[in-house]
């Protein structure tokens, strides 16, 4: 079988590693907003998205401007902008799709609200394309469902809906698929990740009658025009699926089974599991992200309150454990880590929102070797069950993908 060639990559929008050397902890520069948006809503129900500064040197956050509205109930996914002037958060509860404007200063302003109906409804997760110009949404629904059986005749499955996004960042409406505004997954959709390249994206999703879990892959095309490409089995339940920056590779979090599952990106881009996997992960790993360099997975674990890290091999795409200085492969979180991220500025920074202690976790990311150092003054409280983050950088900086 055939791997894809690694293309050309140059760069990774708001990718760095320009190291900062003459800054000090008592004259602290913010690089990044990281804005985390919480599920206990206020007197109407509605989520609450809070921001925060990131400081440069030792990636400390400071809560700064006011709390704002989700815009929606129960968000649960966000996204941002390749011109870091827009984000976009999923709302669950009332499947609203809001986008916000980002000012200079990280402050945020509602801009477009789109309910969900004939995109299907429920949304679970949300993904950009790395060109900026499409915005996936995985609904647990299809349209007219509010249950989903995989052996009726209808409402058998979830949907994946693509909504266009202007040159400006702002949100354009969904793509038709024939007569529908949407394309069909499998059953139970938990999350998404487009390729950078563009020309894929996949859906993990999982049947919990059956105890199978599956990764549902499309083909698309610059317009948001998907074809369907073969499922491959994932596991039993595969909630969270990140895919990195060389679009070789493809991870996958199986939450029952305490698993990485690795695939290799096929010329067609089908997904084929790596022969030396699975690979063990904390208990009940609840969400993935990749550092922008593509040489590092990190892994938020539910039940342990710990983030777990990896090596990639370049070659290969195994992930291997990257032990810290204290001799473990796990580093602690606040209670019920659900998401995590990397800071888009340095590449230097990765973040866990704890949704039952509702706060968030920092740690110092080793460019090197991969292990993580808890960040100073940490944990950071916020707003209530915290389930998304999001960031946005607002210095000028760039990071090299690694080509070794």
């Amino acid at each position: 079988m055939k791997f894809s060639k690694i293309g050309q990559v140059s760069m990774v929008s708001a990718a760095a590693l320009i190291l900062a050397s003459t800054f000090t902890a008592c004259n602290p520069v913010t690089i990044d907003y990281l804005y985390a948006a919480g599920q206990k809503g206020d007197t109407s129900g509605v989520g609450q998205i809070q921001t925060f500064l990131v400081d440069r040197v030792s990636g400390a956050l400071s809560v700064v401007n006011s709390t704002v509205s989700s815009g929606g109930i129960k968000p649960v996914s966000e996204a941002v902008s390749t011109d870091f002037k827009h984000l976009y958060v999923a709302n669950q509860g009332d499947s609203s799709l809001v986008e916000f404007n980002v000012a200079g200063n990280g402050v945020l302003t509602s801009a477009k609200t789109v309910t969900l109906s004939a995109e299907g409804n429920t949304p679970v997760a949300i993904a950009l394309n790395a060109a900026g110009t499409l915005l996936y949404v995985a609904n647990q629904y299809q349209a007219g469902c509010t249950t989903a059986n995989s052996t009726a005749d209808t409402c058998n499955g979830g949907a994946l809906a693509v909504f266009s996004i202007g040159s400006d960042g702002s949100l354009g409406s969904s793509v038709a698929n024939g007569s529908l505004q949407y394309w069909p997954t499998l059953i139970n959709p938990t999350g998404v990740s487009a390729l950078a390249t563009g020309a894929a994206v996949y859906v993990t999703s999982y049947d919990s009658k059956a105890g199978i879990g599956y990764v549902n892959g499309f083909s698309a095309t610059d317009a948001g025009v998907l074809s369907v490409l073969p499922a491959v089995q994932a596991g039993v339940k595969p909630v969270a699926i990140a895919s990195d920056p060389t679009s070789r590779f493809v991870y996958v979090t199986d939450f029952a089974q305490n698993e990485l599952i690795a695939y290799g990106v096929l010329a067609s881009n089908s997904l084929h599991p790596l022969i030396n996997g699975p690979f063990k992960t904390g208990n009940q790993p609840s969400s993935i992200v990749i550092d922008p360099r593509g040489q590092f997975i990190y892994i938020s674990n539910e039940l342990d309150n710990s983030v777990s890290a990896y090596s990639i091999d370049f070659p290969t795409g195994t992930p291997t454990a990257a032990v810290n200085t204290s001799g473990q492969a796990t580093n602690s979180t606040g209670t019920s880590p659900v998401a995590i991220l990397v800071d888009p500025g340095f590449g230097r920074y990765v973040y866990t929102a704890n949704f039952l202690d509702n706060s968030l976790t920092g740690f110092q990311l080793n460019s090197s070797t991969g292990t993580l150092t808890t960040a100073q003054n940490g944990p950071y409280p916020t707003v209530g069950q915290p389930a998304a983050l999001a960031m946005i950088p607002h210095g000028n900086h760039s990071i090299q993908v690694n080509q070794r």
